[in-house]
């Protein structure tokens, strides 16, 4: 059985992809992948061999596209969905899985024209607009805040649970500031680097691929020991050093974090789409399995205060509780029996 994974642009989508892809391929199965020649897709999947086949398609975005514009992206999708007939029937596909994203639109629409069904996981607290408009055609929606998902759990790989631990002390902080970088993440990193390692404190700091040069520079520049790297697609290494992270709230890194028991301090991103790294960091808080500030509660003042009362180990403990390590499993399971 040959399975179609679609969607992506960006690492939390392709995460939940990539999941799917170990899974299928510890049990024997190859999938192809469908996304896109825009974002991230190519970066994560172009020479992967756990898929057959992978087809990178001129998909774009048609949120904040206007008039004409949004005449051409539609009408771009629409072309890239027959093309995506011709590959399914190419490689005989029995399902499509779509992880959201705007390449995942040609071949979920695709998949319903060609009347192949459609599975769709839903990452965020808040529904993304092209998952909101496939729902009511998926056989299958998948999403850790709908109480009427099959699967609860969030499909994190197992090497995330495998590595876990219960963090007691804090010797190592880890701030994530994204594929992309989190400027106000990567900023506040800066301004306190000086007062952690002279309070003996070790530094990771991941920055992002936009002020990786900037948070170099300022590190050399002032003689200061900091592990620092743009972006590494072993980051399970770092997260296994670390004991405290402080990160954006995009869904893949909160459940990857989660399912590491590694307590963490959200700072959602103020400008995603419904604002839903926050709602996605405060499911966590309420649970109080994650410290949650929003960038105007926060200066670097605050944040050392924050560092010097953490409660590790309660966090550590409560993270336990959030999450299993089933749910790829239990979604693979689902989509194989059809």
């Amino acid at each position: 059985m040959t399975i179609a994974i679609t969607g992506g642009g960006t690492g939390g989508h392709l995460a939940i992809a990539n999941a799917l892809k170990e899974e299928l391929n510890s049990r024997g199965l190859k999938p192809i992948y469908i996304g896109s020649q825009n974002g991230q897709d190519k970066d994560w999947f172009e020479n992967d061999k756990g898929f057959e086949a992978t087809y990178f398609l001129d998909s774009k975005g048609v949120v904040n596209k206007k008039g004409l514009k949004k005449l051409l992206v539609l009408k771009n999708i629409l072309k890239s969905s027959f093309t995506c007939k011709d590959i399914f029937k190419a490689h005989n596909i029995k399902a499509v899985f779509c992880v959201g994203g705007y390449s995942a639109a040609p071949a979920s629409f695709a998949s319903i024209v060609s009347k192949i069904p459609l599975y769709i996981h839903e990452q965020n607290a808040v529904v993304g607009k092209l998952n909101k408009l496939l729902k009511p055609f998926a056989k299958e929606f998948f999403s850790s805040y709908d109480d009427d998902s099959k699967v609860k759990e969030y499909p994190v790989s197992d090497r995330f649970f495998a590595s876990s631990k219960i963090r007691e002390n804090l010797n190592t902080i880890i701030f994530l500031g994204g594929s992309q970088g989190a400027n106000f993440i990567n900023n506040l990193a800066m301004k306190i680097a000086p007062q952690l390692l002279k309070d003996g404190l070790q530094i990771i700091h991941q920055t992002g691929k936009n002020d990786y040069s900037t948070c170099q520079e300022f590190y050399e520049k002032n003689s200061l020991h900091v592990e620092c790297f743009a972006f590494s697609k072993n980051l399970l290494d770092s997260l296994n050093k670390a004991d405290f992270a402080i990160s954006r709230a995009g869904a893949s890194t909160l459940w990857e974090l989660s399912a590491n028991k590694l307590p963490a301090l959200f700072i959602p991103y103020p400008y995603a789409a419904k604002n839903h790294q926050y709602y996605n960091a405060k499911e966590l808080y309420k649970k109080n399995a994650a410290l949650l500030k929003t960038q105007n509660e926060l200066d670097e003042k605050i944040l050392l205060e924050i560092i010097k009362n953490i409660k590790l180990k309660d966090i550590s403990k409560n993270l336990s509780q959030i999450i299993t390590k089933n749910g790829i499993k239990e979604i693979t399971n689902i989509i194989l029996k059809g």
